[in-house]
């Protein structure tokens, strides 16, 4: 079977990113650069047809995804499912979390000025953030860290893409 193929297979079934690394390992006798050569040639025949499928980079894997000039018909599609409803106290949590991991609850109080532990759980109930180790300090506070689902949700590779505090006119505590 073709190579390009495969992969295209692959990312096709897949219910989130794939790393190059678990591909070039299902197929088997095959090398790494060669995997990457097909998921090359794959992004060069989606834009030579002017496809509305592309292949992204996504929290350390590949996806297919739809370009965003169709999220509107997705969206009609999918209604409420596409959907993250997020509290403005929960988007402040979720952005302080993000721009300052790891970080422990009570310093996001501190940035915040109120309580924070049910918005906390709902962030994790909604994996966008999750434990990531305890702070060695006294009583050995939880360190939160965002998920690889949030990545997901907001598209991005990783959080070095989020844009920086000075682009959104944020100011920054000293």
């Amino acid at each position: 079977m073709e190579l390009k193929k495969i992969v295209e297979a692959l990312l096709f079934v897949t219910q989130g990113p794939l790393k190059i690394e678990t591909i070039t390992q299902i197929i088997g006798d095959t090398s790494l650069d060669e995997v990457k050569q097909a998921v090359s040639e794959l992004i060069k025949d989606y834009e030579i047809r002017q496809s509305a499928i592309q292949i992204v980079e996504i929290a350390g894997g590949l996806q297919l995804s739809t370009k965003r000039d169709y999220a509107q018909y997705i969206r009609k599609l999918y209604r409420d499912e596409t959907i993250l409803k997020l509290s403005a106290s929960a988007l402040e949590t979720l952005a302080i979390v993000a721009y300052r991991q790891p970080i422990t609850r009570a310093d996001i109080e501190q940035i915040r000025g109120v309580e924070v532990s049910a918005v906390l759980k709902t962030l994790v109930d909604k994996n966008l953030v999750r434990t990531c180790g305890k702070k060695d300090t006294v009583g050995t506070p939880f360190l939160y860290g965002t998920t690889q689902q949030f990545l997901i949700y907001f598209g991005l590779k990783s959080t070095d893409e989020l844009p920086s505090l000075e682009e959104i006119n944020v100011e920054q505590e000293q």
